[in-house]
């Protein structure tokens, strides 16, 4: 699958993210600072960036997304918290969650390898959605590869979520509880991103 391997500093100061995760956008000083004029963005403009900063943050592409919304809108509730909901609950977001990535894309890629179990079962699909009640853990050959140190190492300074139990000395994540969409991205304004797809 395709995925944006482009500059990420740029990528962020265009999608307003300077500031976001384990990436932070370098100031350069410029020559001159003289004034600058800037375009006015349009209703659609500001839907379409806040739509691109999702797919962006969260690492999926057009089609995916569109899917994820579609069954968000199919689903009871507001569609634009239930779109969060779906991508907080993907395994490889659920990954990252517990502490032991510093990205989703270094999740992403762990889980593609297929070092992890979700009930004792092998699971290679970033996108695999998680319930209540589940148990992801490494498996025996992921154990064995400097990933899994690394990983054993950043979850002792980042904290999981409520909704996740991690049991660092099995590196066992439970699930207590489903996320709902406040502990999703809170610099997504899924109401945008709703008005764009519902034109």
């Amino acid at each position: 699958m395709a995925r944006y391997t482009g500059p990420i500093q740029k990528k962020l100061r265009a999608l307003g993210l300077d500031n976001y995760g384990a990436y932070k956008v370098k100031k350069e000083s410029k020559s001159n600072q003289g004034f600058t004029r800037r375009r006015r963005v349009s209703a659609y403009g500001l839907q379409l960036k806040e739509k691109q900063k999702a797919r962006f943050i969260y690492g999926i592409m057009e089609k995916q997304f569109r899917n994820y919304y579609e069954k968000a809108l199919d689903m009871e509730g507001v569609t634009g918290d239930n779109l969060m909901i779906l991508l907080e609950k993907r395994l490889d977001n659920v990954l990252y969650r517990t502490g032991m990535f510093l990205s989703r894309k270094q999740s992403r890629q762990a889980v593609n390898h297929g070092h992890f179990l979700v009930n004792d079962a092998k699971v290679d699909i970033p996108s695999y959605q998680i319930r209540q009640g589940d148990q992801v853990k490494w498996g025996e050959k992921g154990q064995k590869t400097a990933l899994f140190e690394i990983a054993k190492s950043n979850c002792k300074s980042i904290q999981s979520p409520h909704w996740i139990n991690l049991d660092q000395d099995k590196m066992t994540a439970s699930i207590v509880t489903e996320p709902g969409a406040e502990d999703g991205e809170i610099v997504i304004d899924t109401v945008q991103i709703v008005e764009y797809y519902s034109k």
